[in-house]
């Protein structure tokens, strides 16, 4: 056989593998070009809702399980990936709004979404707003007829209020009844509340953290229910040429199954260092839902059954902002690094100054702790060492 020959004897090989293996592990399927058996069956699949396949960016059957999976979760009935939870968030934005369109966020909104704001949707002709999220009068003085999108966050990030979400989305439904409610569900995972069954539109998720669990994944998610929402964001999804990796999927596969494990596990870790921090004299607060006392932990009570592995340490404020990055430093089992929800702790410092627009109560540097898998006690012996030393 020539070298022609073989070469289309192994394109075109007859073999097939038989049917019926089974194993844990979902196969791992990949794919620019997808074959179809005629030029009717091309013109006659449909991706949108998922009833078949026509390119690789429109889902695979690794995607689709994992998206599937991932509905379970958030108890939704459609999920979108993205290639990161930032991105899963910015589909959500250019979906919905339009140039005269406004969008409010809480003040406390993850920085990289108020920052998307202020700069390309300010340029498309989008106008954001802030509110207080500890009060629905702060939101509902922003709820003017030009508001089609309105963003939840639970907690907020780095001080991590827990809002009233019953009551935020209450006062969107009564005073703009047309906008959409679109909730940050990191931190809740999917585990910690039930997100969609407080009357939300749809949650986006940072597959990133806890999904993926090893700090190796770039992903994100967007849920809902309605099927019109998501077929308007699966179409932006489409024309914006999104798409993932089918190994990351893959990753993410393998990591759900002990996703409720992992997230106990620093949950359980987190509060025990939590309290610990109560004690310390260098530390002014500790802002965890959880905790008594903390911003909004009356309504985490509410309508949590558990927590993530988050909390932030609010610094007597006669520390100085150098000696709290000295002391950051100094911690060997905390690496220093962005994104949560993996096996490392990671901590990082936060200057109050220009966190928050809003007039807000901290007066001490932040230093936020992301809770590992190491054993708790190595966590607080380490801490223990770093904050000793602010004495010296």
């Amino acid at each position: 056989m020539s070298l022609d020959k073989k070469a289309t004897a192994l394109i075109h090989h007859g073999y097939e593998a038989p049917t019926g293996f089974a194993s844990p592990v979902v196969g791992v399927h990949k794919a620019s070009t997808v074959f179809f058996d005629s030029v009717a069956d091309l013109r006659a699949r449909r991706w949108v809702d998922k009833s078949g396949y026509t390119y690789g960016l429109h889902g695979t059957p690794t995607t689709f399980t994992l998206e599937a999976r991932l509905a379970t979760l958030e108890g939704a009935k459609h999920v979108i990936l993205a290639p990161s939870g930032l991105s899963a968030l910015t589909v959500v934005n250019m979906a919905l709004l339009k140039a005269g369109d406004a969008v409010l966020l809480p003040d406390n909104v993850y920085y990289p979404s108020r920052d998307f704001a202020q700069h390309e949707m300010a340029g498309w002709g989008v106008s954001h707003r802030l509110y207080d999220p500890l009060d629905p009068a702060s939101l509902r003085a922003q709820l003017q007829p030009d508001v089609k999108l309105v963003w939840l966050e639970a907690p907020g990030s780095v001080t991590l209020e827990f809002p009233d979400l019953p009551a935020l989305i209450a006062t969107v439904r009564e005073a703009a009844p047309q906008a959409v409610i679109a909730l940050d569900n990191t931190w809740g995972a999917g585990l910690a509340f039930a997100p969609f069954e407080l009357g939300l539109d749809l949650t986006i998720h940072a597959l990133t953290k806890y999904p993926s669990g090893g700090g190796d994944v770039l992903m994100g998610s967007i849920a809902c229910r309605d099927d019109a929402l998501y077929e308007k964001l699966a179409w932006t999804h489409s024309r914006l040429g999104l798409g993932v990796g089918m190994n990351d999927v893959e990753s993410v596969l393998r990591s759900l199954p002990t996703l409720s494990l992992r997230y106990s596990a620093q949950d359980a870790s987190c509060r025990r260092i939590a309290a610990w921090a109560q004690a310390r004299p260098e530390v002014r607060r500790v802002l965890h839902p959880a905790v008594a006392g903390s911003p909004g932990h009356e309504h985490w009570a509410k309508l949590c059954t558990a927590a993530a592995g988050l909390v932030t340490l609010e610094m007597t404020p006669s520390i100085p902002p150098s000696k709290v990055d000295a002391f950051v430093d100094s911690l060997r089992r905390f690496r220093i690094g962005w994104s949560w929800g993996g096996p490392v702790s990671l901590a990082v410092p936060y200057r109050v100054n220009g966190l928050r627009k809003l007039p807000q109560p901290y007066e001490g540097v932040l230093v936020r702790l992301c809770i590992g898998l190491e054993a708790t006690e190595d966590l607080i012996a380490d801490l223990e060492v770093g904050l000793s030393a602010l004495a010296a």
